[in-house]
């Protein structure tokens, strides 16, 4: 025989098991801590490191910018944007009617962009602060999506690709440029501070609703891939 105590608390059982049952699951970070030079960072420091002609982005900035085909008018999102010089670069590339939405998750980098597009007379550069799950975009407002050397700090890597495929509008594209990781052949450096490879990006992509376009061949040790977004959303097996 069930003791009667116990028979008191089977609806609340019940209940939670149900509870438990509709509420998904939350993501996991794929990478834990890998942010946390970016929560106060030195924004001066940064733009030292980043702006600098031995760094390859840097140095190919130019480059980069033409092989994305930035047209007057284009609405673009430079995710993970740091210190703003692609930010800038771009807003200059698609003229006053265009837009460029220059996201960070660090509070510092977003003013300092902020502050150095007013300088620049850039008023298409609209700073954001996103967060590391999204890129608080509205649907369907970027033809866009510009990842540069910040797709291995993506803690959540399906979270903000759904993000950013939401973001997009039909046919819009989602550039990505990392480092290659491959054992053996690139250096140790890009082996320990990035997650996975080019492979393993690009499957994730894919499974992100997104259809890989063509890779661009610019530098040495680092990948510059191009993807468009699929109509039909997230796939579940084709790759």
């Amino acid at each position: 025989m069930i003791p009667r105590s116990t028979l008191r608390r089977l609806p609340a059982l019940a209940l939670l098991l149900a509870l438990s049952a509709v509420v998904p699951a939350q993501p996991e970070s794929v990478r834990p801590g890998v942010n946390r030079q970016f929560e106060n960072p030195d924004v001066e420091r940064f733009i030292n490191t980043f702006e600098t002609e031995s760094r390859a982005i840097y140095h190919y900035r130019h480059a980069i910018a033409e092989a994305l085909g930035l047209t007057e008018g284009m609405a673009v999102a430079d995710v993970g944007a740091g210190t703003g010089f692609f930010s800038l670069l771009f807003a200059r590339r698609v003229g006053p009617e265009g837009k460029i939405y220059a996201e960070d998750i660090a509070e510092n980098f977003v003013k300092h962009i902020g502050n150095i597009a007013a300088e620049a007379g850039l008023a298409n550069v609209l700073p954001v602060l996103c967060t590391d799950k999204s890129t608080e975009l509205p649907p369907a407002s970027v033809d866009l999506v510009f990842v540069c050397d910040t797709y291995h700090h993506f803690e959540f890597p399906q979270e903000t690709l759904k993000s950013m495929h939401q973001a997009l509008r039909p046919g819009g594209r989602l550039a990505i440029i990392d480092f290659e990781r491959v054992v053996g052949v690139t250096s140790e450096f890009s082996i320990n501070h990035v997650r996975c490879g080019k492979g393993t990006v690009t499957d994730e992509v894919k499974d992100a609703g997104f259809d890989f376009l063509k890779e661009i061949p610019l530098m040495k040790d680092q990948y510059f891939i191009l993807f468009a977004k699929r109509r039909e959303g997230p796939a579940s097996t084709n790759r």
